[in-house]
């Protein structure tokens, strides 16, 4: 069929569903709702689609347009939900169950028939991650069937008012709901609350004074201290006291009217020394970071971890080491799955720690969520020089994709629970194996930043797909679904598991391959065929002539890389946007935004 997805943004959500409904041969269209009405009603009427489907929309749709069409909404909640924050709901309600239920549109909120529905879990995590991988799971399931359903033509959609259906009505869920009282809280109902607002809206709290978002939440085990008190910084996160123990919160954002000029998630230990230390009002942070970007305040001490941590131990650290039997695992998560120049450095050293290890495999890769989106678009912009750190920050997300590269001893693995892009989409092809959980979401290009990209992307790519789709994969700047990537030959093997039963799977699957009786011939073998490349053309060769394409970009400062940048992360109007394309036809002529996630 011809289906258009009307989205506020094409987030993770729509992405998948618009990855996944071109899989099974449907022609796509999208347009971007928050460019206004009339946007929506152009697409329409040039489109002419046989069924529009909305898998994010924070706005209503314009009433001729779901008068005259039929129009799909998909609400993450189960049938009878109705509200803006559902799934803030579940998570302050803990509960242990939810869905996704895909609704016809009509003039009430959420109140129109039922197409379809599929029940999720609620995992211990972040609402961000529910939303892009249990939740997403569901909605991609309920879609399609709702899809199938339409096309049949003879099913009849159930109405809310059945008997079976119980309607409940929540309300937004303000801040007031999610503000945290230091004092009596307790540690489970702190990380309750940042949990569920990690992503956005966060939770509006006071910091030194200051008005702050705080994004994210994980426990502490051994730092203790007066409720509320900051007591350590860690990879850029901040510890802070609770009634019963402390927690760990990555990221901050401050208020747009505290008149800071960088009013944006970044690393809250960078945030923070923008700000007075407390014993002197007239004294600011100084530890700075490349490009004079100031990583931590001085006062606050730096609270080390060992890489590799006893099971005991419930603490927060960006990038973990295991060893299990022959297999070595660096595990490694960032928020947003933006890897910051600190970020690179750390997971590098790690993993340079990994091959001191005898282990003949090592997997490379997150338990669930994002792999990684490549350079940290925040942090970037926030810096004092921004062309200089991102230029900074490439060459450490460099490094590291070339020690990957350059690993002749053993087999490396790059294990994707969750979605991929751009430098993270190339991280993960510097591996000898691509190991992707159905469901995610990849997007190989760099173009829609307005980057010509590098982490040896034009060594790595080519080599799996080919000249011809590589250059039509970075040129469309289109997502992919993890079975499409399979297909093209990016991923080596895909893994059926369920968000929370990945890593599981993974190690399983990771012993399987150190025990082959064939692993020895294929580790002697990746020596001989680096050696064979190398002689062709030099890595140092792919790496030079890529930064001479991405230093002309980073240092023109009318070059478009720098107002989509800025624009991305200001949640501002992206403007001159490459539009999306599919083999050379405009797809979404209404985008002018850059794809989510930070992209390098």
């Amino acid at each position: 069929m011809d289906i258009l997805l009307v989205a506020s943004a094409f987030n993770s959500l729509s992405q998948r569903v618009y990855a996944q409904l071109s899989d099974h041969g449907h022609r796509v269209d999208v347009v971007l709702a928050s460019h206004g009405d009339d946007a929506v009603r152009t697409a329409v009427r040039e489109t002419r689609p046989e069924l529009i489907i909305a898998p994010m929309l924070k706005t209503a749709l314009p009433e001729e347009v779901w008068r005259d069409h039929t129009c799909l909404i998909v609400h993450p909640g189960p049938p009878g939900d109705r509200g803006p924050s559902s799934l803030d709901w579940a998570i302050a309600e803990q509960e242990p169950r939810w869905g996704v239920t895909v609704l016809q549109a009509e003039a009430a909120m959420d109140a129109g028939d039922i197409w379809a529905a599929v029940p999720c879990t609620v995992p211990s995590v972040g609402k961000s991650d529910l939303y892009r991988n249990d939740v997403a799971d569901a909605a991609v399931s309920a879609v399609l069937l709702a899809v199938r359903r339409y096309a049949d033509g003879s099913f009849k959609p159930q109405r809310q008012n059945d008997p079976s259906v119980r309607v409940v009505w929540r309300d937004a869920f303000r801040q007031e709901r999610r503000r945290i009282d230091w004092e009596r809280d307790t540690t489970e109902t702190v990380l309750r609350k940042l949990r569920g607002a990690d992503s956005q809206p966060g939770v509006l709290d006071e910091l030194l004074g200051r008005e702050v978002f705080l994004h994210g939440g994980h426990p502490e085990d051994r730092l203790r201290g007066r409720p509320g008190d900051l007591l350590a910084t860690r990879a850029g996160a901040v510890c802070r006291a609770t009634r019963d123990g402390a927690v760990w919160i990555p990221e901050l954002r401050p208020r747009k009217s505290s008149g800071d000029p960088a009013p944006f998630r970044r690393p809250a230990a960078s945030v923070l020394a923008s700000f007075p230390a407390p014993s002197d009002p007239t004294t600011r942070g100084t530890q700075q970071g490349p490009s004079g970007v100031a990583d931590r305040p001085p006062w606050l001490p730096e609270a080390s971890v060992p890489l590799e941590l006893p099971g005991d131990r419930h603490t927060w650290s960006p990038v973990r080491y295991r060893q299990k039997g022959d297999v070595g695992f660096v595990a490694f998560s960032f928020p947003g799955g933006a890897m910051s120049t600190d970020h690179c450095r750390r997971l590098l050293a790690s993993y340079r720690y990994a091959l001191t290890r005898p282990t003949p495999v090592l997997v490379l890769g997150g338990a669930r969520d994002f792999f990684s989106n490549g350079i940290h678009l925040n942090v970037i912009e926030a810096a004092a020089d921004p062309a200089g750190e991102s230029w900074t920050n490439l060459n450490a997300m460099d490094d590291l994709v070339e020690a990957v590269l350059r690993t002749t001893d053993r087999l490396v693995v790059a294990a994707l629970g969750g979605n991929a892009a751009a430098g993270g989409a190339m991280l993960a092809l510097a591996a000898d194996e691509v190991w992707c959980r159905r469901g995610s979401v990849i997007n190989p290009h760099y173009r829609r930043m307005g980057l010509y990209g590098s982490e040896f992307w034009t060594y790595t790519l080519p080599r799996r797909v080919g000249p011809a789709t590589a250059d039509r994969l970075t040129s469309e700047a289109l997502p992919i679904s993890a079975e499409a990537a399979a297909d093209l030959g990016m991923v080596d093997r895909l893994v059926p598991a369920a968000p929370q039963e990945f890593a599981a799977e993974v190690d399983r699957m990771a012993m399987s391959l150190a025990e082959d009786r064939d692993i020895d011939r294929r580790i002697t073998g990746k020596e001989e065929t680096r050696r064979r490349d190398e002689a062709a053309r030099p890595l140092a060769s792919y790496r030079e002539a890529e930064l001479a394409r991405m230093h002309g970009i980073f240092f023109d400062p009318e070059a478009p890389y720098h107002a989509l940048r800025s624009a991305f992360v200001r949640k501002t109007p992206g403007g001159s946007a490459l539009p999306l394309s599919r083999a050379g036809e405009p797809v979404a002529r209404d985008i002018r935004q850059p794809a989510p996630g930070p992209v390098g």
